[in-house]
């Protein structure tokens, strides 16, 4: 989409430049895309090259790059606007006296958000991570911290009693709507986990698709179906009761909320946070 070409095109252009370099430079059976020894050392080089060429753009038309006190962050759109914000205002109270933390925040879906960190187009990464559809970075050359766990729910508008509008597992005559994330979106496959995990019938219409948590939410509110959200992302709505969980215990899942930075990365600032972080374990649960 961002080449505006079509997928078998894109993949003849990958191969055009593994011919001229004369090796491969990606792993293809891995998830997400995962370089070979030669793609990385061909990668490190290349990032180099792209980032004096959008350096030089930036003096000529008179932009300034990010400076060191900036802390730039890539991450997908359900932490963006709810995890995110939160614990930035912890960081800043624990670990910077309550100064301003300078930040540059670019939100994107998991795989993207992954694709700049391995690119060096920011400097950490916060993300989500599950054992069966794990993030896959070399630790060599990536370290990570745990920052916490994030539940997966099912949710539906609530009636005035507080009970769901909409309740799992739903009949073969009355299948439940189901607000669904988009196929490739990192939490629409945490759904496919949860119900191949629970190993019970289920019965779904599909009726919306998106892949945006907040956007399901929102329907959801409407009272148009169910939708699994991240639990960040409800804590008002089921404060004023405009949600309620529509399932038991089998059809919730969890995931891990990580944060990653590139070893060699020897921004102050960065090695500032990550090293306070390294020592409060209340940062890491």
């Amino acid at each position: 989409e961002q080449r505006h070409i079509t997928q078998p095109a894109f993949s003849r252009r990958v191969r055009a430049l593994e011919n001229w370099i004369g090796a491969p430079l990606i792993d293809r059976t891995s998830y997400p895309t995962k370089l070979t020894a030669a793609g990385e050392a061909f990668r490190e080089r290349a990032a180099l090259i792209v980032r004096d060429v959008f350096d030089a753009r930036a003096s000529l038309l008179g932009q300034r790059p990010i400076p060191a006190d900036t802390l730039s962050f890539a991450l997908p759109h359900a932490l963006s606007l709810n995890f995110y914000p939160k614990w930035l205002t912890k960081i800043e109270h624990a670990c910077f006296q309550g100064a301003p933390l300078q930040t540059k925040l670019v939100a994107l879906n998991v795989h993207d958000a992954v694709m700049a960190l391995v690119e060096g187009h920011c400097d950490l990464l916060m993300c989500y991570h599950h054992a069966e559809q794990p993030i896959q970075l070399d630790p060599k050359r990536y370290a990570m911290i745990l920052l916490g766990q994030e539940g997966l729910k099912p949710y539906s508008r609530a009636q005035r009693d507080g009970s769901p509008v909409h309740q799992l597992p739903g009949k073969a005559s009355a299948p439940v709507p189901y607000l669904a994330y988009s196929p490739n979106a990192f939490i629409g496959r945490m759904v496919e986990i949860i119900f191949e995990t629970a190993r019970r019938p289920h019965f779904l219409r599909r009726r919306y698709e998106t892949d945006m948590a907040d956007a399901l939410k929102a329907i959801a509110v409407e009272g148009h179906g169910i939708a699994w959200l991240p639990e960040s992302t409800v804590t008002r709505e089921l404060r004023s009761r405009q949600l309620a969980l529509a399932g038991g215990a089998i059809w919730c899942g969890n995931m891990e909320v990580r944060l990653y930075r590139e070893r060699t990365n020897s921004k102050p600032l960065l090695n500032q946070l990550w090293t306070f972080l390294e020592r409060n374990a209340a940062f890491k649960k």
